[in-house]
C-alpha cells in the first residue's frame, strides 16, 4: 500500500454542484446520483463539500421559508480536509482518520481533480478492513461515553432512566458496582 498512489484508484470525475445550488437541488441530486455528499465547485476549484447529514442538520435546525433560502455554500464546513493525487494511500487513510472524514476532494494547482473515498480504498484493498473496523469501534466508544457524561450531568437524585454506562443503550438503570447499568448489564 505505500507505493500505491491516490491518483491510482481515486474517481477522475467526481459529482460536484454549483455552491450557490439549495438544498432541494442538492438533495435531488444526490439521490439520482446516488452519493452520499457533493463538491461545491465553482470555475474548477472546490470551495466546499455538502453531505446528506448537512440537510439533515438544516431540515432539522431550519424553518420551511428558511429552506428555500439555504444554498450549498452556506451550510458547507469551513474547512475541508483535501489530498493530492501524488500521496500515497497510506496518507490517505491516515488524514481521513485524522480528520474523521470517509471522502477526500483530490487537489491539483488548485483544482479540483477527484475524489477518493473509504470504499474506494476498500475495493482497491480489502485487507484495510480490520483497520477502518478498529476506527468504526473508536468512533461508537466516544459516542457511548458522551451519551453517558450527559446523564451524569442531569439530576442524578431524578435518574431513573438513562444511558447505560455498560453498553450505552438508554433505558431504566440501577447502580451497580459503582456504575448506571441497564438491568442486562447488570445481570450479565
Amino acid at each position: 500500500m505505500y507505493k500505491i498512489l491516490v491518483s491510482d484508484i481515486m474517481t477522475r470525475e467526481p459529482i460536484v454542484i454549483n455552491p450557490n445550488a439549495n438544498l432541494l437541488e442538492c438533495a435531488k441530486r444526490m439521490v439520482q446520483k446516488k452519493t452520499g455528499s457533493l463538491l461545491l465547485v465553482e470555475k474548477k476549484k472546490l470551495v466546499g463539500l455538502i453531505s446528506t447529514q448537512d440537510i439533515l442538520w438544516a431540515l432539522v435546525k431550519k424553518s420551511e421559508k428558511e429552506l428555500s433560502l439555504i444554498e450549498a455554500k452556506d451550510i458547507s464546513p469551513r474547512k475541508i480536509a483535501v489530498i493530492k493525487p501524488s500521496a500515497t494511500l497510506e496518507d490517505a487513510l491516515k488524514k481521513m482518520k485524522e480528520s474523521k472524514f470517509e471522502r477526500l476532494p483530490v487537489i491539483e494547482n488548485n483544482e479540483l481533480v477527484g475524489i477518493i473515498t473509504i470504499k474506494d480504498i476498500l475495493s482497491f484493498n480489502p485487507e484495510i478492513y480490520p483497520e477502518l473496523e478498529e476506527f468504526a469501534e473508536i468512533r461508537e466508544e466516544a459516542r457511548k461515553l458522551k451519551l453517558v457524561k450527559k446523564a451524569k450531568e442531569k439530576d442524578k437524585s431524578i435518574l431513573q432512566e438513562g444511558v447505560c454506562e455498560e453498553c450505552g443503550n438508554y433505558g431504566p438503570l440501577e447502580r451497580y458496582k459503582g456504575m448506571l447499568m441497564c438491568v442486562s448489564c447488570r445481570g450479565a
